[in-house]
């Protein structure tokens, strides 16, 4: 396992709430029942490609841990897969900026600050959360590359080039293949089980937040951007999966190097021999457990 160490707005649309449901309970629910437990919430931001059920087994671990964990969606997010691929629609015209002043008004409604765990483009969602002192401590998984963070290796862009490949697709929700999804997401899991994540999780995703972490390098005003330098940024630990397609070591340690000089403490982590998938994947919980004990050292 590679590791190295360092010395930590406004919103646009209101919170968009999902469909009211037992099993599958709005963002205003959460964040009531995170106010009135008075433990410490921890939101988990899911990426393109997943929904919140993604983090679920994640979720329980956090509330056994004695916190409140909240799973709020993207703005329009359908609470199934089912849903999801019936109405692809919903994704389109998604945008990075959009995206994160809707976590940022969940954020502001609940009364202790949270811990956040992202996942690849809520791995960037994270930061940028971070980044606007909105977080006690961070925990960035496979996240998505920002403003400033250069290597873009082939491996990165075969992984993008199903919605890259067509510009059109920005303004579109773009579904993946199975053989698109083993690749970018599932390439070191088996056969089996790279078809088990493909059909319990794979749902489509807005095209338009990868042609900005795309052009962000060329776009001074994108919002694919990080304030790194923010003081009060917080604790951050930036997990990689040795064996990921999507966003490789280069990418995630870019992203450490951009953040180092924080005065916070920002740490990274490689775990070996897994892939873009490694937070639902057979072996989730190693990558849970990692980023719990992190939380754990700075958040009660």
């Amino acid at each position: 396992m590679r590791s190295e160490k360092a010395a930590t707005r406004r919103a646009r649309p209101p919170i968009v709430a999902l469909m009211s449901d037992e099993s599958f309970p709005t963002t205003e629910e959460q964040v009531e029942r995170a106010n009135a437990s008075g433990r410490t919430p921890v939101v988990f931001i899911h990426g393109l490609w997943l929904l919140p059920s993604s983090w679920d087994r994640w979720a329980t671990v956090f509330e056994e841990a004695g916190y409140t964990a909240l799973t709020p969606g993207w703005p329009d997010d359908p609470n199934t897969v089912a849903e999801a691929k019936e109405h692809p629609e919903v994704f389109a015209d998604k945008t990075v900026g959009q995206v994160a002043d809707h976590f940022g008004d969940v954020i502001r409604t609940l009364a202790k600050k949270p811990a956040v765990i992202g996942h690849s483009f809520g791995g960037l969602l994270t930061q940028i959360t971070a980044g606007r002192g909105l977080s006690a401590a961070s925990v960035a998984i496979d996240p998505a590359p920002f403003r400033g963070v250069l290597p873009l290796p082939f491996s990165a862009l075969k992984s993008g080039f199903p919605v890259l490949g067509n510009p059109r697709n920005r303004h579109r929700a773009v579904p993946l293949t199975y053989d698109q999804f083993r690749y970018a997401f599932a390439n070191a899991v088996t056969e089996e089980e790279a078809q088990q994540l493909y059909d319990t999780y794979a749902v489509p995703a807005a095209g338009a937040p990868l042609f900005q972490a795309a052009a962000a390098n060329l776009n001074p005003w994108t919002e694919a951007k990080v304030d790194t330098d923010n003081p009060d940024r917080g604790p951050l630990l930036i997990i990689s999966g040795e064996k990921d397609h999507t966003v490789p070591w280069a990418i995630a340690n870019a992203s450490y190097k951009q953040q180092k000089d924080n005065p916070g403490v920002t740490e990274i982590v490689e775990m070996p021999n897994r892939g873009h998938a490694l937070t639902i994947d057979s072996g989730w919980r190693e990558v849970c457990d990692t980023a719990l004990t992190f939380i754990k050292r700075f958040v009660q």
